[in-house]
């Protein structure tokens, strides 16, 4: 492997080899998809049937966006079991490519099955694409890891061009011209993102091809030597040894199958009892209802579990194990009041915002968007003329596919932007609002990376607070600025300054907690335990992805009764309180964390 992955940095683009690029623009488009689709998803639910939605109330959409959101981040174990176990990582993102696609044609059909299928195709889609892309990555740069941080920040840019441009060009497709137009341009790019990368696969040479069966030994990240066939810690960075890694007996794997069915029951039923009335879990018990006696059995037996395992291992494991469940509970409870953007402060952007502009302000608007357009399109296409300098001889038809992919998208960029200047007035489409984050994310993740490298960066508890703070603040904005809305309104013409500082801060926010939680798991944990503490932090972005959709959910209610204000200060108040908490727990998360930084 070490003498395959110096013959990568003979051909670099940017420094970084080619190969890093092909990944780049899969995961650029696989973005485009997702987060073009998500911006559409809850307006189509919810537009009128006479604008060719669905017609639903909101609370109906927020329950089904949050299982899928939900439903999504869990799909990624059941994608890494695969990649590791039986396909590999190349095949396991050829396979969620393929899914993905034929999810976003089949919504693009807009009939209620279409849709409900395109859905469960996009959940399964996801799983096998999202865990494999960045492994690949690791591998590729297993010899260099001096260049690895530099690997993933170029990567996490395409990421966020993807997302950025999805949400702009499907968001305003989909708004303007037709919501089966938005939808499907998603899968038309999954589909140029999935080609691409067929075509160039070569170019990572043996890396995640099928994996082998022997299980060698292997340095893992926290500096411990293990053993692949068996869990006794050999030598150990702080020179601990012991048994620090537990295999996992038949009844704690009966326990986790029946949690895990539990769990899945609980997020598919909420939907479809809100939505349809039908409801599997219509009892009641201890005088509780179904569905909550159900979702506290599941997290009760996982509580359990966890502290019972958590007792089987060594003291400074333990205690490491013991801060970073702390991190992924604030992570949970971040990503429920974070994922209110496709939500409900979409909805806020569409009715109770003013996006009618005039005169001047419609001129300003439309040059801040071309220039917003054009800019970034025109620096990621130079990036691809960089690659085909260095690909086309050995690659043409992958790249003879990226380049048509990108003649399309600057032709529709161009049309967009040619049919807005010919209008005299301007009205933003409410979904461009989340175009905000990813532009955000381009122009601050230098500054914070900086931060994080300087002698001024702060512990994990202090970055949680801040973010957590940051979050709060972005919600108080909305807040104050929805505070002359009264209750049972149905519209209002709110200021857009106060939806552009919550994506400011919340953005902030979200560069302290997103891009640091992993990190800190693959310090903490032992390297055996790692994939199943990935598995507990993903759960926990799971279930906070579905407690966004509840508390989208309670929304409607709340300013029913005591105005849309009331409910964005009570996410305030959620996350100034747990910004807080972080923050006074400082030593003693610092204390268990042993040293770690």
């Amino acid at each position: 492997m070490s003498n395959q992955t110096s013959d990568m940095f003979k051909s670099t683009v940017l420094g970084h080899p080619s190969g890093l690029f092909v990944l780049f623009f899969t995961e650029m488009w696989e973005r485009f998809s997702y987060y073009g689709m998500r911006a559409l998803l809850v307006m189509f639910f919810t537009a009128s049937v006479t604008d060719s939605g669905w017609g639903w109330p909101p609370e109906h959409a927020y329950s089904l966006f949050g299982t899928y959101t939900a439903l999504v981040y869990l799909s990624t174990m059941l994608g890494g079991y695969f990649a590791d176990n039986i396909w590999g990582y190349r095949k396991s993102v050829v396979v969620g490519a393929v899914l993905m696609t034929l999810g976003h044609a089949s919504m693009a059909l807009e009939t209620g099955w279409s849709v409900y299928l395109g859905l469960g195709l996009l959940v399964f889609g996801s799983g096998f694409f999202k865990p494999n892309m960045t492994s690949i990555i690791s591998h590729m740069y297993k010899d260099h890891q001096a260049k690895k941080d530099g690997a993933y920040t170029i990567f996490y840019m395409g990421v966020n061009a993807g997302a950025f441009l999805g949400i702009l060009l499907c968001g305003y497709l989909g708004e303007k011209v037709g919501w089966s137009i938005g939808f499907g341009l998603a899968g038309v790019f999954m589909l140029f993102g999935m080609i691409q990368f067929v075509l160039s696969q070569n170019i990572f040479g043996t890396i995640g091809l099928k994996p082998e069966k022997k299980v060698a030994p292997v340095q893992v990240l926290t500096g411990d030597i293990i053993d692949g066939d068996n869990a006794e810690i050999i030598t150990s960075e702080d020179g601990s040894s012991g048994k620090d890694t537990l295999p996992f007996p038949m009844w704690q794997l009966a326990m986790i199958l029946v949690m895990v069915t539990l769990g899945l029951v609980w997020i598919i039923n909420d939907p479809a009892s809100t939505i349809y009335g039908v409801n599997v879990l219509d009892f009641e018990f201890l005088g509780m209802s179904g569905s909550l006696f159900t979702i506290i059995l599941a997290l009760s037996m996982f509580v359990i579990l966890l502290v019972y395992r958590l007792t089987q291992y060594g003291k400074v494991t333990r205690e490491k194990m013991m801060a970073v469940t702390f991190f992924a509970i604030l992570t949970m409870f971040f990503w429920a009041v974070f994922e209110q953007s496709p939500t409900t402060l979409t909805t806020f952007a569409r009715d109770f915002t003013d996006r009618d502009l005039v005169g001047s302000s419609a001129m300003t608007f439309k040059i801040f968007n071309s220039l917003m357009t054009l800019i970034p399109l025109g620096i990621i296409t130079w990036v691809l003329a960089r690659l085909f300098k260095e690909t086309f001889k050995l690659y043409a038809m992958a790249n003879v596919v990226l380049g048509l992919s990108f003649v399309i998208i600057w032709a529709i960029a161009i049309w967009m932007l040619a049919v807005e200047f010919q209008k005299e007035a301007a009205e933003v489409p409410a979904s461009w609002f989340g175009v905000l984050n990813s532009l955000f994310i381009i122009a601050f993740a230098p500054i914070f990376s900086k931060w994080w490298e300087s002698k001024y960066n702060p512990s994990a508890n202090m970055k949680y607070g801040i973010g957590m703070l940051l979050l709060g603040i972005g919600m108080a904005c909305v807040a104050f600025g929805a505070g002359g809305i009264f209750p049972g309104a149905e519209s209002a013409s709110v200021s857009m300054i106060w939806l552009i500082l919550v994506y400011l801060f919340h953005t902030m926010g979200e560069l302290c907690i997103s891009p640091v939680g992993l990190s800190y798991v693959s310090k903490l944990v032992p390297g055996k335990m790692i994939a199943m503490m990935f598995g507990i932090w993903y759960l926990a972005v799971a279930i906070g992805m579905k407690i966004a959709g509840i508390f989208g959910e309670s929304s409607a209610a709340i300013a029913e009764k005591d105005g849309i204000s009331y409910f964005f200060w009570i996410l305030t108040g959620l996350s100034v309180g747990l910004a807080v908490l972080s923050v006074v727990l400082t030593p003693v998360i610092k204390k268990l964390m042993h040293g770690v930084k």
